[in-house]
């Protein structure tokens, strides 16, 4: 694989640490594909980061515009950003955000997959007992989605 380039504004860039807090903490992000024609598909999605594997994974149908593009080529990017903070006395905004190139594949492991969708799904529901009600009514129709990170960067960005 080729290298990538490093980040211009490396002192703004954030720990690996960091990265991955933004990734469990926020509640979407962007998900972009090689699209139809040239042009890029771009989607939001929620996520859940498992630190166990260091993957993301994502749920969705099983069929749509977003599975044909990753059959036809599966590395995507997928972009987060906390909800930003002020700092006293200031009236700019800190964003906190990261870029994860990867891989997208299909989970086909059915215990893998309602496993990774409970997690997603505790992670918005109120209760677990919420999730595992909606898993429920979903469980034979959910398709997850995981993600192979190759790169992650992260950057802090004051919008003054």
């Amino acid at each position: 694989m080729n290298e990538f380039r490093k980040m211009r504004r490396f002192k703004q860039q954030l720990s690996e640490k960091e990265c991955i807090e933004v990734l469990k903490s926020a509640s979407r992000g962007i998900m972009a594909f090689h699209g139809e024609y040239g042009y890029p598909y771009a989607i939001p999605l929620n996520q859940y980061y498992d630190e166990k594997d260091g993957k993301l994974y994502f749920h969705g149908a099983g069929q749509g515009l977003k599975l044909d593009l990753m059959t036809e080529d599966n590395k995507v990017c997928f972009t987060v950003m906390d909800e930003g903070f002020v700092k006293e006395g200031d009236w700019a905004l800190n964003i906190k955000s990261v870029v994860c190139l990867g891989r997208l594949e299909t989970v086909v492991d059915r215990n893998k997959v309602l496993e990774q969708c409970f997690l997603l799904a505790k992670k918005f529901y109120p209760t677990e007992e919420a999730a595992l009600e909606v898993l429920k009514k979903a469980g034979d129709r959910v398709n997850v989605l995981v993600m192979t990170i190759d790169r992650m960067t992260g950057k802090l960005v004051n919008e003054s």
